[in-house]
């Protein structure tokens, strides 16, 4: 087949809230071009792989696209490749340019094309849930194509900025002198990215579409942490990329003079190509200072109640409005703020539940101390919480990830305007581990308290167990392999906190109180982020409400609020993906009673990747019918 078309290139639910009308996917991939999402209707009978022999000439004609398509999308993709281990590409940067966003475009369109052409009777169950996903991917990218400048290219959070060093820190490795030589091409190439990141910015402030204006000097200043040091300065200290390249280098067995030689390289592209290039971004971003303005919700844009609607959308898989959102926070706060009561009475507490939360807030005796050494007390209390609960997953789940896990420290350079914590996904090929990140430039911000829960959600048997199990699926396509549904992902990840508890975790009050407090977070999330971006609420006004209604340092509500902003509708996946999977649970429980076992229904919710919420229901109610029907 002739592909040259397609060329070139993540319990207290109220009850009217429980089934949406139609699904769409939450985010894509952080790492991939795509995307996996549309308004179609799942197909019920898409869900358990079923071989099928021989394989039509339909499908066989779909595998083909797929193939090939996955490989088109890695050479226009090239730090996502690398991301996912390929190193084919490892010399470039991510396209953001609008004409190569507009060709993509073009190629979306031609991608629905062609599975229009397919006819999906001919599939495998297997292959037509693939066929399904593959479709929601294209369908979402054209009809999000109006709101492609409303997201912000570059944000104090996340962006360019900071994303260029932690890929070559973190996944660039070297292990020849051709991964040097194509380190320091990435470098010299850099310039060019970055142009597209400017001419984006243009494009939305001729748009009206400015960055927020506090956020200015936050990206000023984590840009400029970048080209500080040598060879940059005389500082006496080295800049990071520069002990990155030779840290790398010096593991190499190499001649001297060629050693030598690939520094020389790298010193000479640090100063003519890395340095030119961020001064750039860096002006581009203070030129906004001009016009940015002080209104924080996406409600001040063009069509802004349309997009937020949109990114909700996209992060729940669900077609609540913002409104409905908004109603399911404040319910579950209140629920949270009742158990929270139960635990006061066990710590022998008494008193308004808003004092108390004051109290800890300001409990030094709940953080380890804000020096190096409470640091690293804290990563390795974060890793014997790993370790434990290692230990106790074969009791919970039959399926287990290969790839390993580390924990790290947020490096300094991005600290501080880094989240909380996040997790880095390991590559199929297994090379690199996955990486849970803790930022630990304010202890006052990572209380002892919360520690588990926090280990668990993003380790075990939060997003490592489930990333690394979806990355090393067998017989799906390679882009089903590493797609992500934001409400299914971090759903899970805050499913996992709660799941601890009845594995024998948070056996402590003060550690089951931190568990509660982060669910709580998660549950005010949805009234911030909607009163936000919805019921045009201030900046203060937002961290106002989480200082009143959690035990968070205000720093912390203050980081978070800011995220939340840069970031509309993300911050809703969470809870709503977390109720849906125990409302599921809840489900199954009560229709195979004896017969349920627990173990079987994470294999079944972890066991074909992600999936949008409409089409874990599906699962799900497969699993109890077939259960039932084996019995």
């Amino acid at each position: 087949m002739n592909f040259s078309a397609f060329s070139p290139h993540k319990h207290f639910f109220p009850r009217e809230f429980s089934r949406s009308k139609s699904v769409r996917m939450a985010t894509g991939l952080a790492l991939l071009v795509f995307l996996i999402s549309c308004d179609s209707q799942v197909d019920q009978t898409a869900i358990k792989p079923v071989p099928v022999s021989p394989v039509s000439a339909e499908q066989q004609r779909l595998e083909d696209f797929f193939v090939a398509t996955w490989q088109e999308d890695l050479a226009r993709s090239p730090a996502s490749a690398s991301y996912l281990g390929v190193r084919d590409y490892q010399d470039k940067w991510n396209n953001v340019s609008e004409a190569f966003q507009l060709e993509s475009l073009d190629i979306a369109k031609a991608r629905l094309a062609f599975l229009e052409t397919v006819d999906t009777t001919q599939l495998s169950r297997e292959r037509s849930l693939s066929y399904q996903l593959y479709r929601r991917d294209v369908e979402r990218e054209l009809a999000g194509a109006p709101y492609r400048h409303h997201r912000y290219i570059i944000h104090q959070h996340r962006g360019p900025h900071t994303s260029v060093v932690s890929l070559l820190i973190n996944v660039h490795t070297i292990a020849s002198e051709e991964d040097a030589l194509a380190y320091v091409a990435r470098l010299n190439n850099l310039p060019s990215y970055f142009e597209g990141v400017i001419e984006q910015l243009q494009l939305r402030a001729e748009k009206g579409m400015f960055l927020v204006d506090w956020m200015i000097p936050k990206i000023v200043e984590a840009a400029g942490n970048v080209i500080v040091g040598a060879p940059f300065d005389d500082s006496g200290e080295l800049s990071v990329i520069w002990r990155d390249f030779n840290a790398k280098v010096d593991q190499l067995p190499l001649a001297s003079d060629v050693s030598a030689g690939l520094r020389q390289r790298a010193r000479e592209a640090l100063l003519n190509a890395v340095a030119p290039a961020y001064r750039a971004l860096i002006s581009a971003i203070q030129a906004q200072g001009e016009r940015a303005v002080s209104a924080d919700g996406v409600w001040r844009f063009p069509d802004g109640d349309a997009f937020y609607q949109n990114r909700l959308s996209v992060f729940t898989t669900t077609d609540l409005t913002a409104d409905e959102i908004h109603q399911t926070g404040l319910a579950n706060v209140e629920r949270l703020h009742n158990e929270m009561r139960v635990v006061m009475a066990e710590l022998g507490e008494s008193g308004d539940l808003t004092d108390f939360l004051d109290r800890v807030r300001r409990d030094t005796t709940l953080r380890y101390e804000n020096n190096d050494a409470g640091r690293e007390a804290y990563l390795q209390a974060a890793r014997q919480a790993i370790d434990a609960m290692s230990a106790r997953l074969p009791d919970y789940f039959g399926v287990l990830p290969k790839s390993d896990l580390v924990v790290k420290r947020v490096e300094p350079y991005r600290e501080r305007s880094a989240g909380k914590a996040f997790y880095q996904s390991p590559p199929p090929d297994g090379s690199r581990p996955g990486i849970y990140y803790a930022n630990l430039y304010d202890m006052n911000s990572m209380p002892i308290t919360d520690l588990e829960a926090l280990a668990f959600h993003e380790g075990l048997p939060g997003h490592h167990l489930q990333r690394a199990i979806s990355a090393e699926l067998g017989d799906v396509p390679d882009f089903q392999r590493h797609t992500s549904f934001t409400a299914y992902t971090e759903g899970w990840g805050l499913y996992s906190e709660y799941l601890a508890r009845e594995m024998g975790f948070y056996q402590e009050p003060w550690s089951n109180f931190g568990r509660l407090a982060m669910e709580l977070w998660r549950a005010a999330r949805l009234v911030v982020d909607t009163g936000l971006h919805h019921k045009q609420w201030t900046r203060e006004q937002a961290v106002a409400y989480l200082v009143a209604n959690t035990p968070n340092a205000e720093y912390d509500c203050e980081r978070a609020i800011e995220r939340y902003i840069a970031m509309p509708g993300q911050a809703t996946a969470y809870m709503i993906g977390k109720l849906r999977i125990v409302e599921l649970r809840d489900l199954a429980r009560e229709a195979l009673g004896d017969r349920f076992d627990l173990r079987q229904f994470h294999d079944v919710v972890l066991g074909s990747g992600a999936v949008p919420l409409d089409q874990l229901e599906v699962n799900v109610q497969r699993f109890i019918q077939e259960t039932l029907a084996s019995s």
